[in-house]
């Protein structure tokens, strides 16, 4: 492997590792099926490793996978038995070949694609015969003295290393190296290279969007259309600006554009528009390339990265901010200055987590998504990545963890985090649960996140989340969320409901305390959202669908509500939100002067007579 040539940071970590001789086998995980670039070119994992890493140090190089085959880029002639192992199917038989040729040669290097097909990981009484005996002959290669002896090397390549035999994984005989997402100056190398009609301000700025995807993905985003196409469209515009802004001109420019090919644009005027006095425009195709390409990147990011991750992640818009947010004045406050630390790069005044806590129905995910709003990130939900399978639950957050690293600058919302995390003992599960919080304290601990990645956990059970994911550098900042304490918070409740809702009606709601917001005091704003919909519907039935709500109309709203609850259980939840609360400022006057010791008195009361309810 020549020293001379500038390698991307993992293959420089491989060379190294493999001079110092602390190994001659390598798993290279991750990001394996993106283009690497290389001298102008863009290269797969594999032909860089045999046409760049390998070439110039390798007599022999072998590539191998279940489902072509072996097939060999580079041979000398005493390699002997190369026909033989190239027409060889059984997995068996090919590997049996393969470690005699690698005892028997010098300078060979062996690449073993789809190496998860190879050795899969699972439970050894369910694997078959052939899988377990592929474990056990890469574990032995490892320690095969004629490997390091012939100055050998042998690559496995899996996307995700939690499909890998964990026998292979964990052999301290074996070094890992993640292949990672591709970083700002790759990107900017990619975006350049794939339009070089692009400006640097343009190749920087697409680096900034397009965090989070593959090289490969950016490349055919950004890969100018055929002159075929820009043909089509240049017509297209043309003959839309003869048509002029009739109501079907579009799509009739659409059409013409595609029957006039061959024709110039005399031609086309004298078709479509002879008499049109309209000044021709010529439309700059890069201008145009720049506007579909970031069409292109809003959408297909999205897209890609929830089909990366299986379904596994939900890309969030948010719709409003906290203009719809009413009453939590306080809390709204110090969302506020995290948003605008956030924007302004001021990263050592951004928690690394925060928390909201509080009974069901008091706007837990609904402050998040504005919180999201205002804070201008992407922002993803967590979906349940748990699995049947063994591994599986392992192998699904460690991809999620890989892309929310690789977008950078997002927020990840988790609703229901008690039941996302699991139990904290494993009991029953194998230990996956355990596992899985570990390998979520660990990231989320890693201080290099944050103003970056933010977490936001929500929960009503906050005492069934494990306690070291509450702390501080993990959580920083836990907010509780309560039901509405006097009738002014009720009030400010229902104005940014009636906001948000676009409900018409002139009626001063704090004219009407008595009638509608006392009744309502300790509702949910759950509760007090249905109370002024069921209003609406009333009007509406009386006076038709665009009624004006009247004051009759949520007096009797708020004395017809019923709600469905369960007060002690209910209670509970708002008590224990109010014991995780990180400042006091956020507590209503009702809980603000309670001392620890009062609370855990109430809360150990509550929790005898509740039992397990949820």
């Amino acid at each position: 492997m020549s020293e001379t040539k500038i390698l991307p940071t993992w293959a420089e970590d491989l060379r190294k590792r493999y001079l110092r001789g602390e190994s001659s086998m390598f798993i290279l995980h991750g990001n394996v099926f993106d283009v690497i670039l290389n001298d102008g070119k863009m290269l797969s994992l594999t032909e860089f490793l045999t046409d760049v890493l390998l070439k110039d140090s390798r007599e022999n190089i072998i590539v191998y996978n279940l489902s072509s085959g072996a097939r060999f880029p580079k041979k000398t002639e005493n390699f002997s038995n190369w026909q033989e192992i190239a027409v060889e199917t059984d997995k068996a038989k090919v590997l049996a070949m393969l470690e005699r040729s690698i005892r028997l040669t010098d300078k060979t290097a062996l690449i073993l694609e789809y190496a998860e097909a190879i050795a899969p990981a699972g439970e050894t009484s369910f694997q078959t015969d052939a899988d377990r005996a592929s474990i056990v002959t890469l574990h032995r290669w490892s320690f095969l003295p004629e490997i390091e002896r012939g100055d050998n090397i042998i690559i496995l390549i899996s996307e995700n290393i939690a499909e890998l035999a964990p026998k292979i994984v964990s052999n301290p005989k074996v070094a890992v190296i993640e292949v990672p997402m591709p970083d700002f100056e790759t990107r900017r190398q990619v975006a350049s290279q794939t339009d070089s009609r692009l400006s640097a301000e343009d190749s920087n700025r697409y680096a900034e969007v397009t965090a989070g995807l593959k090289a490969v993905q950016i490349a055919s985003i950004l890969l100018p259309p055929p002159q075929a196409e820009e043909d089509l469209h240049d017509r297209e515009a043309y003959i839309l600006s003869l048509l002029g802004k009739g109501a079907d001109a579009k799509e009739r420019a659409h059409k013409l554009a595609a029957l006039t090919s061959g024709m110039n644009r005399n031609e086309i005027k004298k078709l479509v528009a002879p008499d049109s006095q309209t000044v021709e425009t010529q439309a700059n195709p890069l201008e145009r390339a720049k506007q579909e390409a970031d069409k292109l990147i809003a959408s297909r990011k999205r897209e890609i990265i929830e089909r990366e991750c299986f379904g596994l992640v939900e890309f969030v818009t948010p719709e409003y901010g906290f203009e719809v947010v009413g009453g939590m004045e306080e809390v709204k406050k110090d969302l506020l200055v995290i948003a605008d630390s956030i924007r302004k790069g001021t990263r050592s005044r951004v928690p690394m987590g925060i928390l909201f806590t509080g009974p069901m129905g008091t706007g837990k995910t609904f402050v998040a998504e504005t919180f999201a709003k205002e804070c201008g990130l992407t922002t993803i939900k967590l979906k349940n990545f748990r699995s049947k399978w063994v591994g599986a639950t392992e192998g699904n957050l460690e991809k999620i963890l890989s892309v929310i690293k690789a977008i950078g600058q997002v927020i990840v919302i988790i609703d229901e985090g008690d039941r996302a995390f699991g139990n904290t003992d494993g009991d029953g599960d194998g230990g996956t649960s355990s596992r899985v919080i570990a390998r979520i304290k660990e990231f989320m601990s890693d201080t290099s996140n944050r103003g970056r990645i933010m977490f936001l956990v929500m929960t009503n059970r906050p005492d069934k989340l494990d306690v070291d994911l509450k702390r501080a550098g993990r959580l920083d900042r836990k907010i509780p969320f309560l039901y509405s304490q006097t009738p002014e918070e009720v009030e400010m409740v229902a104005k940014a409901l009636l906001r948000k809702n676009k409900i018409k009606t002139e009626v001063d709601l704090g004219k009407l305390r008595e009638e509608f917001s006392t009744r309502l005091v300790g509702y949910s704003n759950a509760d007090v959202e249905a109370v002024i919909l069921m209003a609406n519907d009333d009007a509406a039935r009386e006076s038709g669908d665009n009624a004006s709500v009247e004051k009759e109309h949520f007096i009797r709203a708020a004395s017809d509500y019923f709600p469905s609850r369960d007060i002690e259980l209910l209670e509970y939840m708002e008590l224990l939100a109010v014991f995780e609360s990180s400042s006091r400022r956020f507590l209503p006057v009702k809980y603000a002067g309670m001392t620890a010791e009062e609370l855990d008195l109430r809360l150990r009361d509550l929790r005898l007579r509740i039992g397990n309810r949820r």
